[in-house]
């Protein structure tokens, strides 16, 4: 019977076997562990936090100084062409002067030549090129044709006349030419009649 009675101790009411206490003492230790170990969780978790934000202020401080240098070098980005301009307009300053008190159209013909060379100067400098526009075939991407011109003389499509020139900042293009370009001479009826007799 005191056998039968044990076995009934060891099993639940469903018939599987009775999960036996931890003696006192090592759950009070499991305990201290288990919150030592929160414990440290939580200062890792804190720290790890503290550190995000100051990495996040950090960024957004290194954000906010290179969006100051970009607007300061946007703003004083074109200093030195307009430095080297500066000579252009003296010349220019200096031909407008010399023609008024020189009646003398060589004088002024020769400080605009002058003037003139200074800025194509300044171009090559920041390598700002002319379009070849002149006797070329017609290229959209380059040339804007403002007319037509009908004639034997020239090719189809072929650049005749620059009436504005175009221009290229390294490879890209900053204007494109103002072009007269070349189309075949319709041949009307009289000039067929007069083909005809000859």
């Amino acid at each position: 019977m005191t056998e039968q009675k044990d076995q009934k101790k060891d099993t639940d009411q469903k018939g599987s076997p009775a999960k036996k206490k931890p003696p006192k003492g090592k759950s009070k230790k499991k305990d201290k562990a288990n919150t030592k170990e929160i414990t440290q969780l939580k200062e890792q978790i804190a720290s790890e936090k503290d550190r995000v934000l100051r990495l996040s202020a950090e960024f957004d401080n290194y954000q906010k100084r290179k969006q100051r240098e970009l607007d300061e070098f946007k703003k004083f980005a074109n200093e030195i062409i307009f430095k080297q301009l500066l000579t252009v307009v003296d010349n220019l300053e200096r031909a407008i002067s010399s023609s008024q008190e020189n009646s003398d159209k060589k004088t002024l013909i020769e400080g605009v030549e002058l003037t003139y060379k200074e800025i194509i100067k300044l171009f090559e400098t920041f390598n700002v090129k002319p379009v070849e526009a002149e006797n070329k075939t017609f290229d959209p991407n380059f040339h804007q044709a403002v007319t037509q011109e009908e004639t034997d003389k020239i090719p189809d499509n072929t650049v005749t006349k620059v009436l504005q020139k175009g221009y290229l900042l390294h490879d890209r293009l900053i204007r494109p030419a103002m072009v007269i370009v070349s189309k075949k001479r319709q041949k009307n009826k009289t000039d067929k009649k007069e083909n005809k007799k000859n």
